[in-house]
């Protein structure tokens, strides 16, 4: 249990939020979500106590053990990694530290005796004769291999190290567990794997992300953060957004009678709480629905940016072909005699083990990479708009956005330009700001403003375009490409964008492709695309 009385932080003259009074209780598990700079990681900073609230307090149940998600992917090179978990469980890793010390006494006393078999009583209450097993399966769930166990964390890579992390604060059953992005570089098998275990946990979680489909499976609650305000609702993500947009449409419908808004919202609830798809958590999140008061559904206040993309023509009978294509990284291969026709309609996500195989592929097609070896071939009437991977190489220039801008438009005069800046939702003096200086996501809704440009594109590739943008941002992005008239190619590790956008699926492995034309989630439960999956790795 966690318990926040009249919270309040504040950096200078600013107020991140106030007046914040909610208690989050065991078994349930709390997405918290909010625009960029909103808060949401101040919050989960102030409640592990790693910053000081500017008023108020945060109380904890007596007895009880935070985890949380460290962030300093170096803070443990001089440890292996089975111990980096281990020492998730302070309370237990200090026992087993005085314990090993008293008995590597050479002059062991009668006290050191006493003292022994009290710590000897303390491990065994707090399981620790199964904590190593209990630490290595943590590993192997989260794709460590045993082999890795032993090594120190220094001498494994990044991404590794971001499972380590995460295998050490989920260690030892804590009362009460803070994750801030915990889905990020983990491939789609192991978030899966993370959202079976968040569901079956009976501590209080609290998780900040911008994977909706995560927060969809593990949240029995959304807490908001909007405006100085912290809100608590019931239900998940995709409850708290079609609910506001449904409250929104009922807004804007003045003439409508109360009676009938009210008997749609219900309908709502009552669809909503049929869809639940958790088995352990859809008894409890009924109940929160139904218990739900009409009352409490607002409009939100969030904007969203206006995304849209526009062909300026229909693609031909030809779009792409690849014919026996090859990519490699210092002789590792990546994907080799691929070969591939992209039919009309397509909108193709690009799936593998290894994700820099599809960001090969893309920059290959793209004509920023040689392959090598193989060929490919567009069509006449294709027209491509690029979204990469690394954007850096277009921000080198200190220019202000207009004039960032104006480089990749027809019209160049600044009411046409800030008009596009605007559906990104830049406004005002923020087009003036130097393009040197912006967040990643910043960068993100500016190149995204520069696909958008006329001439429109017909075909859309993509380099997993959700990378540092916003759940706003994500949501908006998803939509429009729902309704695209043209072609997709995509990468992405974001579940609820892949199974909503794509209609065909290209796994890439250094053996050979698997290619099917079905939606995401027939994919990955596809009897042959389990058989073949080895082979192509």
């Amino acid at each position: 249990m966690i318990a926040l009385n009249e919270l309040k932080i504040q950096f200078g003259k600013r107020i991140l939020f106030q007046d914040v009074n909610l208690q989050f209780n065991p078994g349930n598990c709390y997405g918290i979500i909010g625009a960029n700079g909103a808060g949401k990681s101040t919050l989960l900073k102030a409640i592990s106590g790693e910053i000081e609230p500017t008023r108020g307090t945060i109380t904890m149940g007596p007895g009880e053990r935070l985890s949380v998600l460290s962030q300093d992917h170096f803070a443990f090179d001089k440890f292996t990694v089975l111990n980096t978990v281990l020492m998730g469980h302070d309370i237990l890793w200090n026992v087993m530290q005085e314990k090993d010390a008293l008995y590597a006494k050479e002059d062991f006393s009668d006290e050191d005796g006493i003292r022994a078999a009290e710590l000897e009583e303390q491990f065994a209450n707090l399981e620790g004769w199964n904590a190593e097993s209990d630490a290595a399966s943590l590993l192997s769930g989260l794709g460590i291999k045993e082999d890795l166990h032993d090594k120190l964390m220094a001498d494994i890579s990044g991404k590794q190290k971001v499972r380590v992390l995460l295998a050490r604060a989920l260690f030892g059953k804590p009362d009460n567990l803070l994750l801030d992005e915990p889905t990020n570089d983990l491939d789609l098998d192991t978030v899966s794997w993370l959202e079976d275990y968040l569901s079956e946990t009976e501590s209080t979680v609290l998780v900040v992300s911008h994977d909706r489909h995560f927060l969809d499976a593990v949240s029995t609650h959304t807490v908001d953060i909007d405006f100085g305000k912290v809100r608590l609702f019931s239900g998940n993500y995709s409850f708290w957004y079609e609910s506001g947009q449904l409250a929104l449409r009922q807004q804007q419908q003045q003439n409508k009678k109360m009676e009938e808004k009210r008997k749609e919202l219900e309908e709502f609830i009552r669809r909503f709480s049929a869809n639940v798809a958790k088995s352990k958590q859809t008894t409890s999140r009924k109940k929160m629905l139904e218990k739900l008061n009409i009352e409490e559904i607002a409009p939100s206040s969030r904007r969203y940016p206006g995304i849209l993309f526009q062909p300026e023509r229909e693609v031909g009978n030809k779009i792409l072909e690849l014919k026996g294509l090859k990519a490699s990284i210092d002789g590792e291969t990546l994907f080799e005699d691929l070969n591939l026709y992209v039919e009309k309609g397509d909108k193709i996500v690009f799936i593998s083990h290894d994700p820099r195989a599809m960001t090969a592929l893309f920059e290959i097609i793209t004509g920023n990479r040689k392959a090598d070896s193989g060929s490919y071939e567009w069509g006449q009437t294709i027209t491509t708009a690029y979204l990469p991977l690394d954007n850096s190489k277009y921000f080198n220039e200190d220019l202000d956005l207009i004039a960032w801008l104006s480089q990749f438009a027809q019209d160049t005069s600044d009411i046409y330009i800030k008009g596009f800046l605007g559906r990104m939702l830049f406004s005002g003096e923020e087009v003036n700001k130097r393009v040197t200086v912006l967040s990643g996501g910043e960068k993100m809704r500016v190149m995204i403003a520069k696909m958008m440009l006329p001439p429109g594109a017909n075909t859309l590739i993509l380099d997993t375009p959700t990378n540092h943008l916003d759940l706003e941002s994500i949501q908006a992005f998803n939509n429009t490409l729902i309704n695209y008239k043209g072609v997709v190619l995509f990468s992405s590790h974001d579940h609820e964008f892949i199974r909503t956008v794509a209609n065909r699926v290209v796994e890439l492995g250094p053996k050979g492709i698997i290619d099917k034309i079905m939606n995401y989630d027939e994919y990955i439960v596809d009897d042959d695309v389990l058989r073949r999956r080895a082979s192509i790795y």
